[in-house]
């Protein structure tokens, strides 16, 4: 196998899967939960697909549901472009004027990344943090009294300021819009353009190794 073109097949899917972003409605599927559950409801982060590619999903949509392996067609609202613009009108909690948060949609969302950004790192505390992404948008559905649930709130209410929202995008069911009735809304974390830089840099390295010893067309 010729190790130069795997190399450069595997640059391309890196650099450019990840960042493509659909011009129109995308196709959803819903394919799995990773197994934590409250008892009654299964937790972020989930699984599915966006027009083929595989996605993780952080649910901040309590009072609508999605099925296994569920099909939608869903529009995507960049975050970082959506606060540019002033505009959330595709979202579910940004376009429905009875939505709680509808007259500051850009705290709320921005909130509710910050939140998505803390999964990773405190696997011991799904529950709590799903609670209080699903309490950013519908405040007191899950996590009322709950003091665990208000410490991630108020750290969200803090730090919100502390992401890229362009890192994230809002997956909303084509419309007509409304709060019930509907496929639940998720989150997207895309991948940071230097954690791509830095894969890309590691795959030169190794395509500079190749080379060095002759393999590079072996």
């Amino acid at each position: 196998m010729k190790s130069a073109r795997l190399l450069g097949i595997l640059a391309a899917v890196i650099l450019f899967v990840p960042l493509a972003k659909a011009d129109g409605p995308v196709n959803m599927v819903f394919t799995g939960v990773n197994g934590a559950n409250d008892g009654q409801y299964y937790v972020s982060p989930y699984t599915g697909t966006m027009n083929g590619q595989t996605v993780v999903l952080f649910c901040d949509d309590i009072i609508n549901d999605v099925t296994f392996n569920q099909q939608w067609q869903a529009n995507v609202t960049n975050l970082g472009t959506a606060i540019a613009t002033n505009n959330f009108s595709q979202t579910r909690y940004g376009g429905v004027s009875t939505s709680a948060v509808f007259g500051n949609p850009t705290v709320a969302y921005e909130e509710a990344a910050w939140l998505v950004s803390q999964f990773a790192s405190n696997q011991n505390d799904l529950v709590n943090l799903q609670y209080a992404l699903w309490d950013i948008m519908n405040p007191g559905s899950r996590g009322n009294g709950n003091t665990d649930v208000q410490k991630w709130l108020t750290m969200a209410g803090q730090d919100y300021g502390t992401i890229n929202p362009y890192n994230f995008e809002i997956v909303t069911n084509v419309g007509p819009l409304a709060l019930t009735g509907q496929v639940q809304e998720f989150i997207v974390q895309t991948p940071e353009p230097g954690t791509l830089a830095l894969l890309f840099c590691g795959l030169l390295a190794l395509a500079v190794r190749f080379y060095n010893r002759g393999q590079l067309f072996t």
